[in-house]
């Protein structure tokens, strides 16, 4: 009998897989469920990105591009950070990888040693934990709350810092919770950092769809930062698998290097099709859904408040919600559960996303249509009545 090995113990589950396993059950009976749980947004990829995938595929494009992605699409991204994220960008410095996931692999393989500490937000996106302990880190959870906007602070960095802390992982905007930190509470938060020589993994994924304030990458406050970024949420193109990393100079040569024996490349025609996320045609298409989702976004929070369900903090991006559901239920995981049985609305439970919070909040996410979404608020009234 083969055994696992060790660190399979310590893999950190996401319960949201679950909830949409018995979303999928439901349906698959015939029932109308309402998904706002997995984060994926409800578009698909620009026609235009569709057109330049057909083109590749029959122009054959399908070979291996070098380990850092193809030196157009590098260009394009840090013309895009520039553009739209306030950043100017050697593109040298992109490396285009599997989706983030991948990018979030190769980094924490590139600086994290095993024993390393790594600091994180609680709330956090749980499946980032599992990267850091399969590069033999581990991961500390700081708990965050509202004051801070559920995110870390420099004061979180002076009061946490060990003899094996080495970094921190900040995700701006945040899943679960939606929020930003402000420039100057990121800009501390990274001094702090880096007075202790250490590094900050950047989690860029929701940068551009920010609603309440333009869109500033870190990299305006330090270019000594690991950046990791998608074409998932944005641009649409989840299951395409594809993302980037914007590392410090020094970084790119090992992280190619470590790109090129783990996995070769990103996916090609994902490659040559994303091109076209960058034409004005799809960044006017882009940016239509980023202000549709800022209405549902709207419409969500009031409506979820009028039913005794908190927002403690106004998510100002990225799609999610994060609702204080303890006027209804000291359990969270039971009330999602409950939730999807009787009013066929599926949500994630707290417990996935941190200890501190676990039992009183959820997360909702707005990845639906206004319709469904003003059926799920019909249908959330009655069950809470």
């Amino acid at each position: 009998m083969i055994k696992l090995a060790a660190r399979m113990r310590e893999t950190i589950t996401f319960h949201a897989v679950e909830v949409f396993k018995d979303a999928l059950a439901l349906r698959n009976q015939g029932h109308d469920v309402i998904s706002l749980s997995v984060g994926e947004p409800d578009f698909t990829a620009a026609p235009l990105v569709v057109e330049a995938a057909n083109r590749a595929t029959r122009a054959g494009l399908g070979g291996y591009t070098a380990p850092a992605g193809l030196w157009a699409l590098r260009e394009a991204i840090a013309k895009f950070y520039g553009t739209h994220l306030g950043a100017n960008i050697n593109p040298a410095r992109v490396i285009v990888t599997n989706g983030a996931s991948g990018a979030l692999s190769l980094a924490a393989m590139a600086v994290v040693n095993p024993g390393d500490e790594v600091l994180m937000g609680d709330p956090c996106y749980p499946p980032n934990r599992n990267f850091i302990s399969s590069a033999g880190g581990t991961t500390r959870l700081i708990p965050t709350s509202a004051d801070n906007r559920f995110q870390l602070s420099a004061a979180d960095i002076d009061a946490n810092w060990g003899s094996q802390t080495k970094g921190a992982l900040i995700a701006s905007p945040s899943n679960p919770t939606g929020t930003s930190l402000t420039v100057e509470a990121l800009s501390a938060l990274i001094q702090a950092v880096n007075g202790r020589d250490g590094f900050v993994m950047m989690d860029e994924i929701y940068l551009a769809l920010s609603f309440d304030s333009t869109a500033r990458s870190a990299l305006t406050l330090d270019d000594n930062l690991i950046v990791l970024n998608s074409f998932s949420k944005y641009f649409a193109m989840t299951g395409w698998r594809l993302g980037w990393m914007i590392v410090p100079e020094q970084l790119v040569d090992p992280i190619e290097k470590l790109a090129a024996s783990l996995v070769i490349c990103a996916p090609t025609l994902s490659q040559h099709a994303a091109l076209a996320c960058f034409e004005p045609e799809s960044l006017a298409l882009y940016d239509s859904r980023r202000l549709e989702l800022k209405r549902r976004r709207d419409f969500l929070v009031p409506a979820l408040k009028k039913m005794g369900i908190d927002v403690p903090v106004m998510p100002d991006g990225a799609f999610y919600v994060y609702a204080d559901i303890s006027q209804h239920s000291s359990d969270s995981m039971s009330f999602a559960k409950h939730l999807l049985a009787n009013a066929h609305i599926a949500c994630v439970p707290g417990v996935d996303f941190g200890p501190t919070h676990a039992a009183s909040m959820v997360r909702i996410a707005y990845t639906n249509s206004m319709e469904k979404l003003e059926e799920a608020v019909h249908r959330l009234s009655k069950y809470l009545a």
